[in-house]
């Protein structure tokens, strides 16, 4: 039992490792993809919206299979590894990470989206001459920076909770790829109910502290509406 603690432990911190790599790089790419998406007016961009919100709908195994090809010996993962002499991205922790960054990609781009939308393009026209770059963080980000804290929060916890998409294209590496929603399947597969409830109950305790810290947040975006209104 000890050795399955200790195994567990290194699994709960590859989790909050994959999860924080995976949250900065989601924030990286989604919160300029949110901007140009929220002020692009052309077909495209609600080509790229309907790109993006793919995982929403796809079956994770599905979702997981695509960029299983993608990372592997054939496709552009293979060809990136090759540059450091590996043969694919597949079954590591950098093809995870990529896994994880598409399955959470409109959770947090989608939230983003809607926050620039609604702030809109009149702050920008009143600040008078200032750059595109400076008048988003100077202006654009501060108002929307719940909405930001929203969606770093969810795609955070979504990555915690993930397994189809991990277990497709990293496998169950102990140590490498395994995450922490893979030990209740292993459990319920070994009919070891008292361990896969424990695991279960501290990802649903996760869970609600995440769903509770998101309704906080909405409820003082309302609050502070409800003021300067």
């Amino acid at each position: 039992m000890d050795s399955d603690w200790s195994e567990i432990s290194q699994s709960v911190a590859l989790t909050i490792e994959l999860a924080s790599v995976t949250t900065v790089i989601l924030l990286a790419v989604g919160v300029p993809l949110a901007w140009w998406l929220a002020r692009s007016k052309t077909f495209l961009s609600e080509a790229v919206a309907a790109i993006i919100a793919l995982p929403l709908v796809l079956p994770p195994a599905a979702l997981g299979f695509c960029v299983l090809v993608l990372l592997g010996p054939d496709g552009p993962g293979g060809v990136l590894a090759s540059f450091w002499g590996e043969r694919t991205l597949a079954f590591t922790f950098a093809g995870i990470v990529v896994g994880s960054v598409l399955s959470a990609l409109p959770l947090v781009v989608q939230p983003i989206r809607n926050a620039f939308l609604a702030v809109g393009d009149h702050p920008l026209e009143m600040t008078g001459r200032v750059s595109p770059l400076y008048g988003f963080i100077a202006i654009i980000a501060p108002l929307a920076r719940l909405e930001l804290v929203k969606a770093a929060v969810l795609g955070f916890s979504h990555t915690i909770g993930t397994f189809g998409v991990v277990m497709m294209i990293g496998g169950n590496i102990p140590g490498r790829t395994k995450v922490l929603s893979a030990y209740v399947v292993d459990y319920v597969q070994e009919s070891r109910w008292h361990e896969a409830s424990v695991v279960a109950a501290g990802m649903v305790m996760f869970a609600f502290a995440t769903i509770f810290t998101l309704a906080i947040i909405d409820r003082h975006c309302t609050g502070r509406g409800n003021e300067s209104s």
